[in-house]
């Protein structure tokens, strides 16, 4: 990945820039990365997959916001926003065969300086994450960092193109039985006149019974 502009001058080095200063100063950058350039990620796509080394744009925006310390003092507390769009290709988990997943991403990031100024803050702040920054930062490791997590977590088709032959036979896979509710719903109507059909024929216990009681009958007589 090579070096990219931003507002107000300079380059920054996506692999390691100083945040703080890029927050501070309310810079802009934007580049692209390849999944190759993404191991972790790259281990996601199927090796038969049609293109495995696609392409993600970004955009990142510092920017600061005056907030109140514990000592009743105002003081910029700096923030990066990481816009990440593009493409990568999966394996669906239902016909096995490789499809493209699209990745549209918009994070707001608190930066802090340490460990421990970070596990101070609560985790069920919607729509915001507190990060550690540094003068060494790497935006490569937190795109990549985001689009794992932003993997579904059943990848597959909308529709799959073909049923693969492991779902075909036996009732284990959501295509066979997906097609066992079919059959059971079309042969609901048709059952319900079996059933009736079936009431209608002479019961053959019955008919045995009926013997039965007529021969118990006749002896009584003949007593």
């Amino acid at each position: 990945m090579s070096q990219h502009s931003g507002k107000a001058g300079g380059l920054i080095d996506p692999h390691a820039f100083d945040v703080f200063e890029f927050a501070r100063s309310g810079r802009q950058a934007a580049g692209a990365v390849r999944v190759s350039q993404l191991p972790r990620m790259l281990n996601e796509v199927p090796a038969d997959a049609p293109d495995r080394d696609t392409l993600f744009t970004w955009q990142a925006e510092g920017s600061t916001q005056p907030e109140l310390q514990d000592d009743g003092t105002e003081a910029p507390q700096p923030y990066l926003r990481l816009a990440l769009h593009g493409a990568a290709w999966l394996e669906c988990q239902r016909c096995l065969s490789p499809y493209e997943q699209s990745f549209d991403i918009e994070a707001t990031y608190r930066l802090v300086a340490t460990e421990e100024q970070a596990e101070e803050f609560p985790l069920d702040e919607d729509e915001l994450d507190v990060i550690v920054g540094s003068r060494q930062f790497d935006l490569v490791a937190l795109i990549e960092e985001e689009l794992l997590l932003s993997l579904p977590l059943v990848p597959k088709h909308d529709v799959c193109p073909q049923v693969h032959e492991s779902l075909v036979s036996g009732a284990a896979g959501e295509h066979a039985s997906d097609l066992s509710e079919v059959e059971s719903d079309s042969e609901d109507p048709t059952s319900g006149a079996a059933e009736q059909g079936d009431a209608d024929k002479p019961n053959p216990f019955a008919a045995l019974e009926a013997l039965k009681r007529g021969g118990e009958d006749e002896g009584g007589k003949k007593h």
